[in-house]
């Protein structure tokens, strides 16, 4: 009896809320990375050289960091459906005024202002889940939510590329309408996420009261055996101070700076091989279809093995070597190649590695340390593509920069190993002391 519940209950959650935040996520993606397709003719326009791109693609990363862990704290205490709507209606006018920018500073006010817009979206996400889904399938509900990523690359490059070769509308360029078009989703969804979310588990009134009930004791119940074992971090200025919570951010950080680096570089690098913003997009597609795949099977994996740490570390090496062989590549077909491994590593490593807070934060302890795990991280969002352009500018070519970045994951992967070897210490301390 208690299998087909849970079962049941398992099944619900993942049809009522996994679509939806996945959607959410899709326009978030493609608002934060699709001035990798407006950089095509807006550059030229208002007079952004390379490392001027590449600095002000970064500063969304700064407003980020500045304001995510306050917004999270927000979210804990009014839930998620109120913040999470006021986000979404707040980037989507931004991203929309980004249309209007005319020269470097205005550009980089711009995207300082829709980090600040967005911050607290996706750790809210991530918060959200750990308060719906029981641990054994919080990797799976984490990778198809961030499975939204690469599918908002793979659906949204054609369509930017698309809307790249449109003729001036009431005298906006491509760019322009880009922005505009692109940020409109955002707006009207934010106002579907007061109608469609739900705050928490008792107020699910799309399940029957015993799935509810059964829910509610499976988490519980799972909360407590993460006090018991693993060294439990609940309030907000302890989880903020953990050295496994900064731990965590750095190993996020190389894969933000991977993310982002293939989100606003990878459409200029297949571009420069003469193709058309269409086929650009249709190109830069491709990565992506295959990432999605990855994330999923990985990400099932490690749920049914209950294995993080080598589930993190095969994936950042992966992306490493994939930055290598990109910074070696010299057609079209190796470039593709190699952000083809470069994607499937970055987004396989994702999913285990958000399914690891959960297992020591709780309450506000887990609003603040997801929310400093992601804000810290995200910095990489900022180094990863300033890198690239500053170094571009320098050398002349992208391969010193995809040399660094690939640096970044390489860090990624020692730092999980050494996390992992003091996880198991800590765990053995406090199995010897219960025992006693």
């Amino acid at each position: 009896m208690n299998i087909d519940l849970e079962h049941r209950v398992s099944r619900k959650l993942m049809w009522r809320i996994i679509p939806f935040v996945m959607l959410l996520y899709f326009v978030s993606f493609l608002d934060r990375v699709n001035v990798g397709f407006a950089a095509m003719t807006m550059n030229k326009a208002i007079g952004l050289s390379p490392s001027a791109f590449g600095l002000g693609g970064g500063l969304f990363f700064i407003g980020y960091f500045l304001f995510e862990v306050p917004s999270n704290l927000i979210l804990h205490r009014i839930g998620a459906r109120i913040w999470i709507a006021r986000v979404m209606v707040s980037w989507g006018i931004v991203s929309a005024a980004s249309a209007f920018v005319a020269g470097p500073t205005s550009f980089y006010a711009m995207r300082f202002l829709l980090g600040i817009a967005e911050a607290g979206f996706f750790p809210g996400i991530i918060l959200y889940l750990s308060l719906w889904f029981p641990v054994k399938q919080r990797a799976v509900a984490a990778a198809w939510f961030m499975a939204a990523a690469p599918i908002s690359t793979a659906i949204g490059s054609p369509i930017s590329g698309a809307i790249m070769q449109l003729p001036p509308v009431w005298g906006l360029a491509d760019w322009q309408m880009l922005y505009i078009l692109e940020a409109m989703p955002a707006v009207l969804l934010g106002f579907v996420v007061l109608k469609f979310l739900t705050d928490k588990p008792s107020q699910a009134q799309w399940l029957s009261p015993e799935e509810r009930r059964w829910l509610i004791a499976k988490l519980e119940a799972e909360g407590g055996t993460t006090k018991a074992q693993s060294g439990h971090t609940a309030g907000a200025m302890n989880a903020l101070r953990d050295p496994r919570v900064l731990a965590l951010a750095l190993i996020y950080f190389g894969t933000s700076a991977g993310l982002y680096t293939l989100g606003l570089w990878a459409p200029l690098m297949i571009r420069q091989f003469g193709f058309t913003p269409m086929e650009t997009g249709l190109l830069n597609a491709i990565p992506s279809v295959l990432a999605v795949i990855a994330m999923i099977v990985w990400a099932r994996h490690s749920d049914k093995s209950q294995e993080r740490t080598w589930h993190v570390v095969i994936p950042c090496a992966l992306g490493c070597l994939g930055f290598i062989l990109a910074g070696q590549a010299s057609t079209a077909l190796f470039v593709v190649l190699a952000l083809v491994v470069v994607n499937i590593g970055i987004s396989a490593a994702k999913a285990p590695l958000w399914a690891m807070p959960s297992m020591f934060l709780s309450g506000a302890g887990a609003a603040a340390g997801i929310a400093m795990i992601n804000s810290i991280g995200n910095l990489g969002g900022f180094v990863g593509p300033f890198v690239i352009g500053a170094l571009k500018v320098a050398t002349g070519g992208y391969a010193a920069g995809l040399y660094v970045v690939g640096a970044t994951l390489a860090v990624s992967a020692i730092v999980t190993l050494l996390l992992s070897r003091k996880a198991g210490q800590r765990t053995a301390i406090a199995v010897a002391k219960h025992d006693h």
